[in-house]
Formats: structure tokens, sequence, C-alpha cells
């Protein structure tokens, strides 16, 4: 039987996939290839966005150039353009973790 996740404490993969299967009746080899495979599927996705319901969103963005300054000389610096994958949470999650705003 797996142990109860503490708020204090992080759960490991091993740990989720334990209590993923305990909670939907299947073993914890089937919990743990369903856990591989949707990390698999959101790499493959990431470039149209991948969803996850309930939680969030994995999206690819664009970041333009710009002038940045070194922290250490003040000098300023051309950052260049590149590609960053970004989560954004979803809202049911934000309201499940935080409490719903008033």
């Amino acid at each position: 039987m797996a142990k109860a996740a503490t708020a204090t404490a992080k759960m490991t993969k091993s740990q989720t996939a334990a209590h993923l299967a305990e909670a939907s009746g299947i073993s914890k080899k089937q919990a743990n290839a369903f856990i591989e495979a949707q990390a698999m599927l959101a790499y493959k996705q990431a470039k149209n966005s991948f969803t996850i319901p309930g939680i969030g969103k994995l999206v690819l963005v664009n970041r333009k150039a710009r002038i940045g300054r070194n922290p250490a000389t003040g000098q300023e610096i051309q950052i260049p353009a590149k590609k960053v994958v970004k989560f954004r949470v979803a809202k049911a999650a934000k309201d499940a973790i935080l409490g719903a705003k008033k």
C-alpha cells in the first residue's frame, strides 16, 4: 500500500505511479507506462501546444530579440531571439491549489 503524500514531501515518479495505480485500479507497471507515454506525447506535440485537461498547457513561444544589461558591469548586451517552452497552468488547477478568488 502506498504511503499518503504529505504537504511538505515531494512525490517521486514511482510514488506518483503507485498512487495513480491504486486510485485507478491498474498495476504500477501500467501506471508507469501511462506516465511515460504521456510525457513522450507532450514532447512531440509541444510545438502545436499540448493540453493536460485540468492541469495546464505546454506551449512553444517565440521571444523577440532585445537589449539587456550585464548585472555585474551594467554594460548593454544584445539578447538574440529564441524559442522557449512555457507551461500555462489551467484556471481549475489554480483554483484547486490556491483557492478560488473572492
